[in-house]
């Protein structure tokens, strides 16, 4: 199979280092053309969201299958502006985009899966429901959404924000959120790449938790006072990271694993943690 992803960051990297000998040739997309070669194995192409080069056309033109991780923006979804010819022409081709269980919006802590309606509260929900739509109309209903919750892994976890001192524990009573390690995120592409038709997955661990708990725990495998408890209140924080915590829910991944099929190799925050811990992450 040939290999074309929109956007080559930390999740989809991390499906190239886990999958990538899976496929004959392996391209994608950069933003800034000073990262080229910095990939082994992949061949870079620079995108930005204007017009492509003739090249990167052509290369996912012979793409069997398209990987889109690149975020939608208030003018749409870039990709599709930008390659509307070519995926209007169709294909055989497997388009597995990359989404957010952020557009479920709040439920105060309740459950929710596939089959609950998002909630368009804030302006990048509205544009990521929207570029779901698009990719789901683009291919006739073909595209796999896979709906992320909040990603970690190797260099993006508890363990090292409390090592660079950054971690905080912000109180916000009755608060959860769901999150997924990076490579259980590769293993739900290689699913959805293998799945015969299109659909929504949540992809998300067992357990939603509150988000002092996750720290608090990397505090003990690391013997280490966690930072002090800081009330939702009055804590200082940036608008963006003030309305993450506008939104509370339990995210079920029921339909990743039985239409999926997919195992989680970390089904909790606890056995990452102590995986990557073991790893040596947060180590000095």
């Amino acid at each position: 199979m040939l290999l074309f992803i929109l956007g080559l960051g930390y999740s989809a990297r991390h499906f190239v280092r886990l999958f990538g000998g899976r496929f004959s040739h392996i391209a994608g997309t950069v933003r800034d053309p000073a990262q080229r070669g910095a990939l082994a194995g992949v061949e870079v192409h620079a995108f930005s969201g204007s017009s492509p080069a003739r090249e990167t056309i052509e290369r996912m033109r012979d793409a069997d299958v398209l990987l889109v991780s690149i975020p939608p923006g208030s003018a749409g979804d870039p990709a599709i502006a930008a390659f509307s010819g070519l995926l209007a022409a169709g294909g055989d081709r497997k388009i597995v985009y990359l989404s957010t269980i952020g557009v479920y919006g709040d439920h105060a802590g309740g459950w929710v899966d596939e089959s609950t309606p998002p909630k368009a509260d804030l302006d990048r929900t509205r544009m990521r429901v929207a570029a779901e739509q698009a990719w789901t109309d683009t291919t006739g209903g073909d595209a796999a959404i896979l709906r992320l919750a909040g990603i970690y892994g190797p260099g993006r976890n508890a363990l090292v924000t409390l090592r660079a001192r950054t971690a905080r524990r912000i109180i916000k009573p009755g608060q959860v959120f769901n999150r997924i390690h990076v490579d259980d995120i590769a293993s739900a592409i290689m699913a959805a790449i293998h799945h015969p038709s299109g659909g929504t997955w949540n992809v998300c661990d067992d357990e939603p938790a509150p988000p002092q708990e996750v720290i608090a725990y990397a505090a003990k495998l690391m013997n280490v006072a966690p930072p002090p408890e800081e009330p939702f209140e009055t804590a200082e924080m940036s608008a963006m990271a003030r309305s993450f915590y506008a939104s509370s829910a339990r995210v079920s991944n029921a339909k990743m694993k039985c239409e999926l099929g997919v195992t989680l190799a970390y089904p909790t925050y606890r056995h990452a943690l102590d995986a990557l811990w073991q790893a040596g992450e947060g180590g000095s």
